[in-house]
């Protein structure tokens, strides 16, 4: 995956782990069960609304709290192709890159972009664009190794395919 297009849902900042999967939920591994309660602390519209594609933009620490990696597999099962936020909380950002899930650090986009704009990202170049105003933010583009793992679907799969 080399870039995402998507409708945008909307957060803040400091959208913790316990809000992107409740606790409750931790019971299980499997990422479709993870994804049918994405959000729904928060937004509880999202698991109805969200389409294969579909991008999240949120502010400042997005992904804060605990370390549990249930939080990006409940995200990208949901069918999101891609988080951009301001700053990441660094467990969050390690976890995303580790199960595949796209993550761009801009500090410019999230103030610009609403909730149901259409947004555009090379990861390549980190460039977005908001497909909705026009506008283009410079986002932090994937050093290559990063993104063999999320081309890879994950660092587990990236190792698999380096030892082959």
């Amino acid at each position: 995956m080399k870039s995402a297009k998507g409708s945008v849902f909307r957060y803040g900042d400091n959208v913790d782990t316990d809000v992107i999967i409740p606790a409750r939920y931790l019971n299980t591994t499997d990422p479709a069960e993870l994804a049918a309660h994405c959000m729904e602390d928060i937004d509880k519209e999202f698991i109805k609304n969200v389409k294969e594609g579909d991008i999240i933009v949120a502010d400042k620490n997005f992904g804060c709290g605990s370390s549990r990696e249930h939080a990006p597999i409940a995200i990208k099962a949901a069918g999101v192709s891609c988080v951009i936020a301001e700053s990441f909380a660094r467990i969050f950002y390690r976890n995303a890159i580790n199960i595949g899930l796209p993550i761009v650090e801009c500090a410019d986009a999230p103030a610009h972009i609403k909730a149901g704009d259409t947004v555009s990202i090379d990861f390549d170049s980190g460039v977005i664009t908001n497909e909705t105003t026009g506008e283009t933010f410079q986002g932090q583009a994937f050093p290559p190794f990063m993104q063999g793992i999320i081309d890879a679907g994950g660092l587990i799969p990236y190792i698999n395919r380096q030892q082959q």
